[in-house]
């Protein structure tokens, strides 16, 4: 029997669905992102964003249609992490608004929800890039608009639409060079997937399991929470390629597929001619790997045990929450101090990471420090909790990441009662050129000019490890090499972090160059970063170099040449 609409309490259901699949497969999505960093990733982003609309949704009870709508719009929006969260909100936000007037969705209802949903996330890039989220979105949309003609069948509408979204995603690395060079589909498309294939699954009745702290409509909440070690199933994550001996058809593929999905789960199996990628959590690794010989040789194999990282990030996690109660503390009594006196002509936010960039920014006179950054993108709802509680007409948000500007631009456009300039620094070194150019006696109209373009002359470079095995930007990269990567990619590769700090260097110093500015990260001393600015002084005898410490985790050093 045909299902025609889709109901409040099926929609709920379906959304919850779709939020807790991302939320399960977030860090398959994250292995799938291109530059092998150890920082916040798009799996990451997209399902803090997604399940801080589904608390929303969770605490509602029995909605209407509008109601609903509005949860899912307004949490996902504010909750928006990274520009794969911002996109993911957008597309909800569209998608809501188109049918949040009515009391069933049929399937042409559906279908133009789904492109108002890209039409929306579109709108929302300034440059919009095809092989990415939006290109899977706008598949979705433009099958469903095909299906829409075909049937008023949900059951046959649905899978199609599914399917479609599934071929655009492997056609991504035709359309993105950098992903193909890496042998990755988009991962903030494999996200968005995911979503959706968790509603369809709902859809279907299957038993989903809600939580972290979102419960299934008309129950009780279940208990939120850090997950513990005894629920992680399959304890081994197991990753190898496969050089393959003989043909890899897609039959054998799908059989590999199912053997594999019978000893473990979060599969990812990507074949591309003569080599095949593996990814699988399971309890005994050695039968994944006894089952790949069948197909060739092995090579870069990686087993990690879930369960002891796991209680490592434990510990992690409860020294950074104090670090981080201690801090917010600090700032909420001197914001209280502030708000008593008369709100001044000009202010600023800065997202920023490590105690010793903190204090800088801090020095600088900036009003507000947003803990993220590199490691954890900050959320809209962040940004707007700043802004609150900073007393000032005209405010300017330095995001000091790429990934963070969306959101940034989005918590602008949400707020009324103040003028909020973002000036889209990339990096923390082009935050500190922005406001070392402030000039208070300015209006903010010349300041936000000023500082635009003073950032153009900041050239910046980030040193760290590499967390996997990969082939970017012409380079061959192995899990825990040393990485130099600059605005544009990465500049260096080696074994020693001063050595390929030194690399990357050679590449952003050129004869119009005045000066370097070193921020050493937690894990270098002050020894050592003293010991290396020697060493720099007599390479480069002709320009000024600054040290400070940054204190930011994962980056050994952080640096600008200007």
């Amino acid at each position: 029997m045909a299902t025609k609409t889709i109901n409040v309490d099926m929609l709920a259901k379906m959304f919850l669905a779709g939020a807790q699949n991302i939320e399960a497969k977030k860090e398959i999505i994250n292995e799938l992102n291109v530059f092998p960093v150890p920082d916040g990733d798009t799996g990451t982003n997209m399902s803090l964003t997604i399940m801080a609309a589904a608390k929303e949704v969770s605490a509602l009870e029995n909605p209407g249609m509008k109601e609903l709508a509005k949860a899912i719009s307004s949490g996902s929006l504010r909750g928006a992490r990274g520009n794969s969260g911002v996109i993911l909100s957008q597309l909800l936000r569209g998608f809501t608004k188109s049918v949040r007037e009515v009391q069933e969705i049929d399937v042409p209802g559906l279908a133009a929800a789904c492109q108002r949903a890209r039409d929306t996330a579109y709108k929302a890039v300034m440059k919009p890039k095809e092989g990415t989220i939006l290109t899977v979105a706008s598949g979705i949309a433009e099958k469903a608009a095909e299906m829409a003609e075909m049937t008023e069948d949900l059951e046959e509408f649905i899978p199609a639409v599914i399917n479609y979204a599934e071929e655009v995603l492997e056609r991504t690395p035709d359309m993105l060079p950098v992903l193909k060079e890496a042998g990755v589909v988009d991962s903030g498309g494999q996200g968005l997937l995911e979503v959706i294939r968790g509603a369809y699954d709902a859809f279907l009745g299957k038993e989903i399991l809600y939580e972290a702290g979102v419960k299934r409509p008309g129950t009780a909440e279940t208990k939120a929470g850090v997950e513990d070690t005894a629920d992680i199933k399959f304890g081994y994550c197991t990753e190898f390629i496969i050089l393959t001996e003989k043909e890899f058809s897609e039959k054998e593929e799908q059989h590999f597929k199912e053997y594999l999905s019978s000893i473990g789960d979060s599969i990812v199996c990507v074949a591309d001619d003569d080599v095949v990628k593996v990814h699988v959590h399971t309890n005994d690794p050695g039968l994944a790997i006894q089952k790949a010989l069948e197909y060739g040789q092995l090579s870069r194999m990686k087993i990690d045990n879930m369960r002891e990282e796991h209680q490592e990030k434990l510990i992690r996690d409860a020294q950074k929450a104090a670090a981080e109660q201690a801090d917010g503390k600090k700032q909420a009594d001197a914001t209280k101090e502030k708000s008593s006196k008369p709100a001044k002509s000009m202010g600023f936010i800065a997202v920023s990471i490590g105690e010793g960039m903190n204090e800088i920014f801090r020095e600088l006179g900036v009003d507000y420090i947003i803990e993220g950054g590199q490691t954890m993108n900050p959320s809209t709802e962040d940004m707007l909790n700043a802004i609150e509680q900073v007393n000032a007409e005209h405010i300017f948000i330095l995001p000091n990441n790429k990934n963070i500007v969306l959101a940034a631009n989005q918590a602008k456009d949400l707020v009324e009662e103040k003028k909020i300039i973002v000036i889209p620094t990339k990096t923390v070194p082009q935050g500190i050129t922005a406001v070392i150019n402030f000039m208070p006696d300015e209006s903010a109209k010349v300041n936000e000019e000023t500082m635009l373009e003073e950032i153009k002359h900041v050239k910046s470079g980030q040193v760290t490890y590499a967390v996997r095995d990969t082939h970017i930007d012409d380079k061959e990269i192995h899990e825990g090499d040393i990485m130099g990567i600059g605005d544009s990619g990465i500049l260096s590769v080696g074994k020693s972090v001063e050595e390929t700090t030194k690399e990357m260097l050679s590449q952003l110093v050129d004869e119009d160059s005045e000066l370097i500015s070193l921020y050493y990260g937690e894990e270098v001393s002050e020894e050592t970063a003293g010991d290396f600015t020697k060493e720099l002084e007599g390479l480069y005898p002709d320009l000024d170099i600054d040290v400070h410490f940054g204190g930011q985790p994962i980056y050994y050093y952080v640096l600008a040449v200007e």
